[in-house]
C-alpha cells in the first residue's frame, strides 16, 4: 500500500488517468472507482484525502461520515446537488465545483436545441424519415420569425449569461429571472430583468433553464407556470432534470400548449426502461416523437471542456495537498 495521500476519482472517468496523474505527480496516489453507488466508497474511505466526483454518484451524510481523512471533495462540474454540502461541512470537508469548464458548450448546445425546435429542423427531419411525401416545408408550418420573440432565461449565472448573449445575436428579446443577481446586470448585458417567474413566462416563446437544482428550484417549472406561457412556445432544459417533471412536459406536448421541448437532462439518468416519457419519445405515433428532443446529459461535452473539468479538479486537489486553500468552495 502506498504511503502517499490518496485521491479518488469516484465515477464517470475510468482508467487511464493520465491527466490526473500528470498534474498530481508524486504528491498523491490516484485511483478510479467507477462507482455507481456511494457504498462503493467503503474500500477507500479510511485513506482518501480528496475525491473527484462527477454526476454519476450521490454522496450523502452516510458515506461522508466514513471519510476520516478527506479534506476536499471536488464536484467536477457546476451542479452540486449530488453532494450533501452541509453534511460535508459538519465533517470538516470543503466541497468545491468547477464552474467554468463548459460555459460555452452548454450555451452553444442550448442555442442548437432552440434553433432545431423553433426553425423546424428537428420536426422536418423526423417527418421526412417517416415518409418523403410531401417533400415540403409545409410539414413544419406554421413557423414564426425569431426576431423580437421573447427568449426567457431562468438563472443568469455564467451559462445563463452566455446563452443570453447568443440569443441576443439571433435577434431574440432576451429576458431573465434571477433574484440573486445584482441590480444592473441587465443594463450591462442589454437584456430585461423580470421580477418573478410568472412575469418571465407571460410572453415567453422559448423558456430556457439555467439554474442549479436546490430545494428552492426543485420543480419550479410547474403546471401552473407552464399554463401562463403563450400556446405554441418551446421549453429547453440543459441545467438539471429536477427543475421540471418530464411527464408534465409530455402532457403539454400532447395538449399542444408546447410546440416542442428539448431535455438534455432528466431526473433519473439513465432513465428507467418503463419511463412513459421515453416510451412516448420512441413511439412514431406520439407527438413527442417529432417534437421532443432528448439528449444524454451531453450539453457540456467537448474534448476541451472534458479536459478542463479533469485538469481544474485535479489542480484543486493539488492545492490542498500542498497546504494551500482550495478555490471555488461552495459550502462555507
Amino acid at each position: 500500500m502506498s504511503s502517499r495521500p490518496l485521491v479518488v476519482v469516484t465515477d464517470f472517468i475510468a482508467e487511464p488517468l493520465e491527466r490526473e496523474r500528470e498534474i498530481l505527480g508524486d504528491a498523491a496516489e490516484v485511483v478510479a472507482l467507477n462507482a455507481v453507488h456511494e457504498d462503493e466508497l467503503t474500500s477507500v474511505a479510511d485513506r482518501a484525502m480528496a475525491l473527484l466526483v462527477y454526476h454519476g454518484i450521490s454522496l450523502t451524510e452516510r458515506s461522508l461520515s466514513q471519510l476520516k481523512q478527506c479534506r476536499l471533495i471536488v464536484r467536477c462540474g457546476v451542479g452540486i446537488d449530488n453532494v450533501d454540502c452541509e453534511a460535508a461541512r459538519r465533517f470538516g470537508i470543503d466541497v468545491a465545483n468547477v464552474p467554468d469548464y463548459g460555459t460555452e458548450e452548454v450555451a452553444d448546445s442550448t442555442m442548437a436545441l432552440t434553433l432545431s425546435l423553433t426553425r423546424g429542423s428537428h420536426l422536418l427531419n423526423v417527418q421526412l424519415q417517416r415518409s418523403p411525401d410531401p417533400w415540403s416545408y409545409q410539414l413544419a408550418a406554421p413557423l414564426q420569425r425569431l426576431r423580437n420573440k421573447v427568449f426567457a432565461i431562468v438563472g443568469l449565472g455564467r451559462i445563463g449569461l452566455a446563452t443570453a448573449l447568443r440569443a441576443k445575436a439571433h435577434g431574440f428579446d432576451v429576458r431573465f429571472y434571477d433574484p440573486y443577481q445584482p441590480q444592473g446586470i441587465d443594463k450591462a448585458a442589454g437584456i430585461t430583468r423580470c421580477d418573478s417567474l410568472e412575469e418571465l413566462v407571460r410572453e415567453a416563446f422559448v423558456l430556457s433553464l439555467h439554474c442549479p437544482l436546490t430545494p428552492e428550484t426543485e420543480l419550479c417549472i410547474d403546471e401552473a407556470l407552464l399554463r401562463k406561457m403563450p400556446q405554441g412556445g418551446f421549453l429547453v432544459n440543459t441545467a438539471r432534470g429536477g427543475l421540471v417533471d418530464p411527464r408534465l412536459v409530455l402532457q403539454f406536448l400532447e395538449n399542444e400548449h408546447l410546440a416542442g421541448a428539448a431535455l438534455d437532462v432528466l431526473p433519473v439518468e439513465p432513465p428507467e426502461t418503463d419511463d412513459p416519457v421515453i416510451a412516448a419519445w420512441r413511439n412514431p405515433e406520439h407527438p413527442a416523437y417529432s417534437r421532443l428532443i432528448i439528449n444524454p446529459h451531453s450539453a457540456f461535452y467537448c474534448e476541451q471542456g472534458l479536459d478542463d473539468m479533469r485538469t481544474k479538479g485535479a489542480r484543486n486537489c493539488l492545492r490542498v495537498l500542498r497546504g494551500e486553500a482550495p478555490v471555488n468552495v461552495v459550502n462555507r
